[in-house]
C-alpha cells in the first residue's frame, strides 16, 4: 500500500462548508440545529435554494428509538414531525423563507463535519477536493481516521491500494457510496457497490 499524501492547504476547520450554506445567517442555522437535534435527530444539512425553499435534511441517531418506528433511516411521519417544530421555531425567530422541505439525505448522504466523518469511518465515499492531487479531484475509496489533524481514504487505482491524507478543509464535498442493502448502512463496510443507484429521499416538505 502506497502513501498518497496531500500538502496541507491549511488546518481543519472541522466542517465541509458548501456554497449553498452561505446565504444562510448563524441564527436561523442555530434556530433550526437546535429545533432538529432536540427532537433527537441529526442535522445533516441546511440549504436556501430559488424561489425561497428552505432545504433541511435530517437523520436519524444510531442507537436511537423513535415514536415513528424503528429502522436506521428517515421515514414521512419524521419529516413531518420536524417541519411542524422548524415552522413554529423559524416564524418565532423571524427566519424569511417562502416553502420549507424537511427531508432524509438518501442513500449517498452528504458529510460535511468532523462528526459525521467519525460516524461513518470505515464506510466506502466519494470525496471530491477543492484543489487538484496528482492530476484529479475526485476520489473513491474507505474512509479512515489519519493524524490528529486530519482522515484518509485507501483507494486503488489501479496499480493498487494507496492511502490519500487530507484535512476537511481540503474538501469540496464527500458523500457516503450508495449501496442498496436491507440491512443497512452498515452493510457499506468493506463492500464497492458504487454502481448501485440511490433511491430518491423521501421528502417530508410543506410550504409556510
Amino acid at each position: 500500500m502506497q502513501p498518497a499524501r496531500r500538502a496541507r492547504s491549511g488546518q481543519s476547520q472541522g466542517q465541509v462548508a458548501p456554497a449553498a450554506l452561505t446565504s444562510l445567517s448563524a441564527g436561523a442555522r442555530g434556530a433550526i440545529e437546535t429545533t432538529v437535534t432536540g427532537l433527537g435527530y441529526e442535522l445533516v444539512d441546511v440549504e436556501r435554494a430559488p424561489r425561497g425553499l428552505l432545504r433541511v435534511t435530517i437523520d436519524r441517531l444510531p442507537g436511537k428509538t423513535y415514536a415513528s418506528g424503528d429502522g436506521e433511516f428517515i421515514t414521512v411521519d419524521d419529516c413531518e414531525s420536524v417541519t411542524r417544530q422548524l415552522q413554529y421555531a423559524l416564524e418565532v425567530d423571524g427566519v424569511a423563507y417562502e416553502r420549507l422541505e424537511v427531508s432524509s439525505p438518501g442513500l449517498d448522504r452528504p458529510l460535511r463535519t468532523e462528526a459525521h466523518f467519525e460516524r461513518f469511518a470505515g464506510q466506502a465515499v466519494n470525496i471530491t477536493l477543492k484543489q487538484p492531487f496528482q492530476g484529479r479531484k475526485a476520489y473513491k475509496g474507505v474512509l479512515g481516521h489519519g493524524d490528529a489533524a486530519g482522515w484518509t481514504l485507501v483507494f486503488d487505482d489501479g496499480k493498487g491500494e494507496q492511502v490519500l491524507g487530507f484535512a476537511l478543509d481540503e474538501v469540496r464535498e464527500a458523500r457516503l457510496v450508495p449501496v442498496l442493502d436491507f440491512k443497512g448502512r452498515k452493510g457499506q463496510k468493506a463492500q464497492d457497490a458504487g454502481d448501485a443507484a440511490a433511491p430518491a429521499p423521501q421528502d417530508g416538505g410543506q410550504d409556510r
